[in-house]
């Protein structure tokens, strides 16, 4: 069986070390210009420093060009692919395909990933992009485990899933927070709209608290809950996905690392005989909830029902 990689969001290069020694075998980077939904913000020295302090430890490191991308930025492409290559990064992250044209002219030789968070649904498209030059397929967060595991079955590409975190319910644009809710406040309320990593979104008929926050891609809005797959990682260790991925969007670099070191454990638990992880999933899964925020509960997230919210 391959080695499975356990795929990290750093909030600052300062926690690449702590984290490499927590388990973590890669990790994401990059500046909110081009990246989208990222844990922290790397300028572009950063993302060097990242860079270089990963492969001090033997681990990977991938930069994010994820975002949507308009006109406005289709002529910044290339020179950022260009740093990102002189900068060693391991592979760039994309979903708008005016990466993998720029790229194919400014680095050909640089791995991609693709990641659009909602089109990866089927094998058909995961290796359609494969055939356009991707190396791995970052799959949807809507899909339930029987997709995900007939995916990897026919996948002629690396296939990552997200296993931890949150999940992005909607995105727009727009500065929605000051154009709109605001107004209608009768509707719902907003709370907190000048700390982003403190802003909610309030629900009183569901009872339900999202959070909420504003950067340069627009305004997203986050799941009321955070995915949890410590206890049910079985199915997918047996199928061979290539990459899990824990998210450390709006969580605190405290939480991450003991988040992060708890999936390690679970991972090679399950490598060296499946029936230690049985015997000890329930264990891992009782440490993450003690460090759960208390408005914010554990779930599964689309693995086993089609909706959710």
């Amino acid at each position: 069986m391959a080695k499975l990689e356990l795929l990290v969001t750093p909030h600052t290069f300062e926690d690449i070390l702590p984290l490499a020694e927590a388990g973590a075998d890669a990790f994401v980077v990059g500046e909110m210009r081009y990246g989208l939904r990222l844990a922290g913000e790397f300028n572009r020295e950063q993302v060097k420093k990242a860079i270089e302090l990963g492969h001090s430890q033997g681990k990977k490191v991938y930069v994010a060009m994820n975002a949507i991308f308009h006109n406005e930025k289709a002529n910044e492409l290339s020179e950022y692919i260009r740093f990102a290559a002189d900068a060693n990064a391991d592979a760039i992250i994309f979903g708008d395909p005016a990466v993998l044209m720029a790229a194919r002219e400014a680095a050909p030789e640089m791995k991609l990933h693709w990641s659009t968070e909602t089109t990866g649904t089927n094998w058909y498209t995961c290796n359609y992009w494969g055939r356009k030059g991707a190396k791995r397929a970052v799959l949807a967060r809507e899909i339930n485990m029987d997709a995900i595991i007939e995916i990897k079955e026919n996948a002629e590409v690396e296939i990552e899933v997200q296993v931890h975190g949150m999940s992005c319910m909607f995105q727009s644009k727009r500065s929605l927070l000051g154009n709109y809710y605001e107004y209608q406040g009768k509707v719902l309320e907003i709370e907190n709209r000048k700390l982003q990593d403190q802003m909610f979104l309030h629900d009183k008929e569901r009872g339900n608290k999202y959070p909420i926050f504003e950067d340069e891609n627009g305004t997203h809005i986050m799941s009321p809950s955070d995915m949890c797959m410590i206890d049910e990682l079985q199915d997918m260790l047996d199928a061979g996905v290539d990459s899990f991925k824990i998210d450390g969007i709006l969580k605190s670099a405290e939480y991450l690392l003991e988040v992060t070191k708890a999936y390690r454990e679970a991972i090679d638990l399950f490598m060296e005989d499946p029936d230690l992880y049985e015997d000890k999933k329930n264990e891992l899964l009782a440490r993450i909830e003690e460090i759960q925020p208390t408005n914010r509960s554990l779930d599964t997230g689309f693995f086993f029902k089609e909706t959710v919210y």
